[in-house]
């Protein structure tokens, strides 16, 4: 089952693993993170991707960042928290799990220091390592509620598509996305995965067609611009995708492609669910247009690996993600149950 697949981020003996999934499937590589430096190349790179993961690496190399700052006295560990903080939450724009874990961690670390519960620096410390082992095994918990909410949707027989990787590499747990595919699979439900390579980074193709595979469930990958072509054979009866960032109004940000894919499932009378905790939901951002697209390198898009695929110096656009209407979504899976439209209310309540 896919218990057994390498957690992508792991905490033993006070020191942060990090499982380098821009080697994957070929590799598996675990890497030592020893700054809070490591930590930040690691999210930029895409070592470690995926919101829920991203949150909980940010957490944990919070922890690493301060490691050296233990002599300190309690108000200059403090600053000297906020500023690691911000350095950290500067690797990755768009999924606001970084920033929900990095702000929760400072003001775990604040409350600590006002209600006089810690001595210094290095009792802060200690605790702050016990909150961020709490925010780890939350996730494990939000991705376990997600796919015992969500895997009711598959039926037998069904075809299932999902684009990128919201899987069990991209959290701590069983994927927000993949959750009800792997309940599902438990249940000996019959059915079938198509997953997106999800180009540029190929995270459909390298990640989950690897993890779903590894756990035994019937996969079968497909380019990008094979899936409207497959959805006019009636080979897809449901999508399920992920999401870095939800808007108050119900609009989200996910993995550039995820637009298109909302665009044919709506053409095809397809159902169009996204999976996320509620730590994904970011009430401050009123709709999509506000949501802050990270932009990444040309070599992305002009390379696969180390072959080149483009003329030199052509111009390239690289958003590394879009954004898909409410309108085109049927409902929300969450660890508190499948939310319908509309989705402003439904939100506001599940963030309660």
């Amino acid at each position: 089952m896919h218990h057994e697949l390498p957690h992508a981020v792991s905490w033993q003996s006070n020191e942060l693993y990090l499982l380098d999934q821009t080697q994957l499937p070929q590799t598996t590589t675990i890497e030592k993170m020893v700054t809070g430096d490591d930590v930040w190349q690691a999210i930029y790179q895409l070592k470690v991707r995926g919101a829920p993961a991203i949150g909980v690496a940010a957490a944990y190399g919070i922890c690493l960042a301060m490691k050296p700052f233990l002599n300190l006295a309690l108000a200059e560990f403090l600053n000297e928290l906020q500023r690691q903080s911000d350095y950290l939450d500067s690797s990755r724009p768009t999924a606001v799990n970084l920033k929900w874990a990095l702000d929760r961690m400072v003001r775990f670390a604040q409350q600590a220091v006002e209600k006089s519960a810690v001595q210094n620096a290095q009792n802060l410390y200690d605790l702050m390592v016990r909150q961020a082992q709490q925010i780890h095994q939350e996730d494990q918990q939000l991705c376990t509620l997600i796919g015992e909410y969500g895997h009711s949707l598959i039926q037998p027989g069904m075809g299932v598509l999902t684009h990128c990787n919201a899987g069990s590499l991209a959290t701590t747990g069983i994927g927000t996305a993949t959750a009800p595919m792997y309940i599902a699979h438990e249940k000996d439900i019959p059915f079938r995965v198509y997953a997106d390579e999800t180009r540029p980074l190929l995270q459909g193709s390298r990640l989950t067609s690897w993890e779903l595979q590894q756990s035994g469930i019937d996969v079968t990958l497909i380019t990008d611009n094979m899936a409207a072509s497959l959805m006019s054979q009636g080979l897809i009866d449901l999508v399920i995708v992920g999401s870095d960032r939800v808007a108050a109004n119900g609009d989200i940000a996910n993995k550039i492609g995820t637009l298109s894919v909302a665009i044919n499932a709506q053409f095809f009378g397809i159902p169009f669910y996204v999976a996320f905790p509620s730590t994904t939901v970011d009430l401050n951002t009123a709709e999509g247009k506000d949501i802050v697209i990270e932009e990444r390198e040309a070599h992305e898009v002009t390379q696969v690996g180390s072959q080149i695929t483009a003329p030199t110096n052509i111009p390239v656009r690289n958003p590394a993600f879009d954004v898909t209407p409410a309108h085109l979504i049927t409902g929300f899976i969450t660890e508190k149950g499948i939310l319908k439209p509309p989705f402003n209310q439904a939100l506001l309540q599940l963030c309660q």
